[in-house]
């Protein structure tokens, strides 16, 4: 368990991933103006923490293995793929659940089916995406530098 927490490049991906999903919530909060359990677990909103997770595992890799290294290599191909499932086929999936809680709705309104509705926050913009990105970029640095 020692060395788990020794390791300069987990400990601070973790970090930013928790420190963007703070993030996520505390927006949520002042602009909802209410408290929703669900920012702390579920998926979508800005920023991304899918983004910022993913970044700062590059940034610290390249950070501490040299941005020459293989291990970089792997890290920005998984940072690259992370980030297109985030914006790109999530956000799709979760356009799909509202056109169909949408259609389930009014056939329920009409008294033909009853279930339950679909989830559809699963996904992030590009801009959500963006901004994730660069959050994990910065973040990982300056932790890097302090640890």
């Amino acid at each position: 368990m020692h060395s788990v927490l020794n390791n300069k490049v987990l400990v601070i991906t973790a970090m930013v991933w928790a420190i963007a999903q703070g993030a996520k919530v505390i927006l949520g909060v002042i602009r909802e103006r209410r408290f929703n359990f669900k920012w702390f677990i579920g998926t979508g909103g800005m920023p991304s923490s899918h983004a910022a997770g993913a970044t700062a595992l590059a940034t610290t890799t390249g950070l501490e293995t040299g941005f020459d290294s293989v291990l970089f290599a792997l890290a920005v191909v998984f940072a690259v793929v992370t980030m297109f499932d985030a914006q790109g086929v999530r956000r799709s999936a979760g356009q799909q659940a509202a056109i169909l809680n949408q259609v389930m709705d009014e056939m329920y309104w009409k008294g033909k089916i009853g279930t339950e509705r679909l989830m559809e926050l699963i996904g992030h913009t590009p801009l959500q995406v963006i901004i994730g990105s660069i959050f994990g970029f910065v973040l990982a640095y300056l932790l890097y530098y302090r640890m």
